[in-house]
């Protein structure tokens, strides 16, 4: 089979003008980037302010494995699959962040039969998103530190700045650094940090604005620092919501672009899931929900992650109410939560399946705890037996969630037709949506909430330097949910417990309040929010010939 870079180059695209006359859009609703990609016009939400909205699809999975899962694959699939049958969809996902690019993850345009193109371009550049977030962020950590440097009039205590600076790149050397060394011209010396963009409060706050006036007040809101006598420090107090605004002008209107199909996708944000909150933006979905009868979004990684935030944050804030929950999962990574080494998941093994399983039935039980449809797609490989899929089957069923094979990465939108009936079947029942807890809780009844009831913790322990923060912000973060940075590889805050760990605490070492996007974050275990690169990066393979084809990138 070709490779994902292959299938995309040898597609015929269509101009994205064509695309989006489907949905009812003229060339005066689109800002074009070159032939295939758009971003939308900010008329188009009143425009479309009173036309009902179409029915809310979130594409979500088990905690991921090194054998892959798929959950883009199957959102991109799903949609091709939805005109299959008759259906008008549009999808609506996240932009792919730099760092796992050329890291190690790789692209994030679905793969084989079921990709968004043109997939360089959304892999790399794309319409500028990434970098005007990253300028905006840089942008106030720049005006903090010349505030200090030119007197210092708010009394700003150097060792309690929180904000840092980001790039788009995984890069562990900018973990921790001083800034303002080389002299009194150089600025005041300081222990800084980067995180990568995607980690931003910045990139939160773009997702989850409904307007440029709330992006204005909320850049406005971001906590920067603390004084000398504990008085907190906003950017509004810098003066810097103006100019990041005018920065993120562009940025904040969604992207139009198409599958290999050539159905339309909507593309806009890229938090990530287990360091942020993992959801493409509030005003990408809006507008996919009004311009057809299902919108098919995805969250990141596991449902513990992405599916939470998304039900918690994204949609208590937007007022969503979700139809159906899309759990993907495959055999290979069932197995391999069973126990398998990741060389031997094509043998058929029915016990580490029946040992593994438990982690896709704490998937199906959490999300249906929020009232939610579930329909269970298996991404099926070459190597699955049939045994192996009536047992998962079977499994589903026993649980009171829908089944179905999708085989949309080999096969395209034909391969998902199953899928897209059973998803449109589940969206025709009610849905009892709600969100999990009550933000009137203190920080730490709702991080305990989170990690008890989604998680399986039975315990939740705090660092004094946790109970420290969440002491200082209660006030300010009063009514906010919570976002938890965890790892993504399993259920607790140890990658290493696979399945469906029990008896186990989850560690909160850290807790920062993100303001402006109005949500605290909790840090456990040993998440980062840099990442470094592999021993052998994605970036190695990558290289473009003289006739200006890339190769190497997936």
């Amino acid at each position: 089979m070709l490779s994902d870079i292959e299938i995309a180059q040898q597609t015929q695209m269509r101009p994205i003008q064509d695309v989006a006359a489907e949905l009812g859009l003229t060339s005066d609703d689109l800002e074009f980037y070159g032939k295939y990609k758009a971003k939308l016009s900010e008329e188009l939400y009143t425009r479309f302010a009173d036309r009902p909205d179409g029915k809310l699809i979130l594409v979500t999975a088990i905690n991921p494995t090194p054998a892959g899962e798929g959950k883009t694959t199957t959102s991109v699939g799903l949609g091709q699959a939805m005109a299959k049958i008759g259906k008008k969809a549009v999808i609506a996902l996240r932009e792919p962040s730099l760092g796992p690019v050329f890291g190690i993850k790789g692209g994030a345009a679905g793969g084989g039969y079921s990709q968004v193109v043109p997939m360089e371009d959304i892999n790399l550049h794309f319409t500028g998103d990434m970098h005007a977030i990253t300028a905006a962020n840089n942008l106030l950590c720049a005006l903090l530190d010349n505030h200090m440097q030119q007197g210092n009039s708010l009394g700003i205590d150097p060792r309690r700045i929180l904000i840092k600076r980001c790039l788009d790149m995984n890069d562990r050397a900018l973990r921790n650094i001083v800034v303002g060394l080389g002299g009194k011209v150089n600025g005041v010396p300081r222990e800084d940090g980067f995180i990568i963009t995607v980690a931003s409060e910045v990139m939160a706050i773009l997702c989850l604005a409904s307007d440029i006036d709330d992006l204005k007040a909320r850049l406005g809101r971001i906590l920067v620092a603390y004084t000398y006598d504990n008085q907190p420090v906003f950017a509004a107090d810098l003066q810097a919501q103006g100019a990041m605004t005018v920065l993120l002008k562009d940025a904040i209107k969604p992207n139009l672009v198409q599958t290999l199909e050539g159905n339309p996708v909507i593309m806009h944000g890229g938090p990530f899931a287990n360091i942020a909150h993992g959801c493409n933006s509030i005003r990408a979905t809006k507008l996919a929900l009004k311009l057809a009868d299902y919108c098919i979004t995805e969250a990141g990684f596991g449902s513990d992650l992405g599916a939470e935030k998304f039900f918690d944050i994204k949609c208590r804030f937007a007022g969503f109410k979700p139809a159906v929950c899309v759990i993907v999962a495959t055999v290979r990574a069932l197995k391999y939560n069973g126990g398998v080494p990741k060389a031997e998941l094509g043998a058929e093994n029915l016990d580490a399946l029946r040992a593994g399983i438990v982690n896709l039935g704490a998937h199906i039980e959490n999300m249906k705890k929020y009232g939610v449809n579930v329909v269970v797609a298996i991404n099926q490989f070459l190597t699955d037996s049939d045994t192996e899929l009536n047992y998962v089957a079977d499994y589903c069923r026993s649980l009171g969630a829908e089944f179905a094979i999708s085989e949309v990465f080999g096969k395209g939108g034909e391969g998902g037709r199953e899928l897209a009936r059973k998803v449109v079947e589940a969206a025709e029942q009610p849905s009892y949506f709600a969100p999990l807890y009550d933000t009137s809780l203190t920080i730490k009844e709702k991080i305990t909430e989170i990690a008890t009831k989604i998680y399986g913790a039975y315990k939740v322990n705090f660092t004094s330097a946790a109970e420290k923060q969440m002491a200082a912000f209660e006030e300010l973060a009063k009514d906010m949910p919570v976002c938890i940075a965890k790892t993504q590889y399993s259920l607790s805050d140890d990658p290493t417990l696979l399945g469906r760990p029990t008896d186990f605490e989850i560690t909160v070492k850290e807790v920062k309040l993100s303001n402006g996007a109005g949500f605290v974050v909790a840090l456990t275990g040993d998440i980062m929010t840099m990442p470094g690169l592999p021993k052998v990066p994605a970036a190695n393979r990558i290289d473009m010939d003289k006739s200006g084809t890339i190769t190497g990138l997936f």
